[in-house]
């Protein structure tokens, strides 16, 4: 017969969670529960004990479901998380209904170009200079640059990767 210790007890939905109980139900660390209820402490507002213990609500639950939904599932930042809950809310975001779109007015937003735009945009100077009647002198040092610099590119992108993985 298990020992009382081993046993795990079904809680009901309504049921208040301490923070090790919430951490498991979500597959998560302690601290980062702990972590997200500073960053929004707007939705997540534990109870807290006269002894110092956290006690999770049901309507903390959601709120901590719904950022990790944002931040693990969708690969939203933190604030990006805070942004789209604070306008949508939790409930549209659990539902599924929440959209993550881009500001409708992004003129004031400066256009920056990317590291890998701008990798294309050499390559397609590149071989652009490079004609069948004049063949450029410097195209196969630039195409060599090029290639250097996109297979150092490709080793950072695994290393990093491999340690998210791990």
């Amino acid at each position: 017969m298990p020992s009382s210790a081993t046993r795990k007890i079904e809680k009901s939905a309504d049921a208040y969670r301490s923070i090790g109980e919430a951490a498991e139900e979500l597959g998560l660390q302690p601290h980062v529960l702990r972590y997200w209820e500073t960053k929004f402490s707007k939705f997540v507002k534990p109870l807290k004990r006269r002894d110092g213990r956290r006690m999770f609500r049901p309507e903390d639950m959601a709120a901590l479901r719904a950022i990790q939904t944002l931040v693990h599932d969708q690969g939203m930042t933190l604030k990006g998380a805070g942004k789209l809950l604070a306008e949508q809310g939790v409930g549209s975001v659990l539902g599924g209904e929440a959209r993550i779109v881009a500001p409708a007015d992004s003129s004031d937003v400066a256009p920056s170009i990317s590291p890998a735009r701008e990798m294309q945009e050499t390559v397609r100077k590149a071989f652009e200079a490079a004609t069948p009647d004049t063949p450029a002198s410097g195209t196969q040092e630039r195409l060599e640059t090029i290639l250097s610099d996109l297979t150092d590119l490709k080793a950072r992108l695994d290393a990093a990767r491999l340690k998210s993985a791990a």
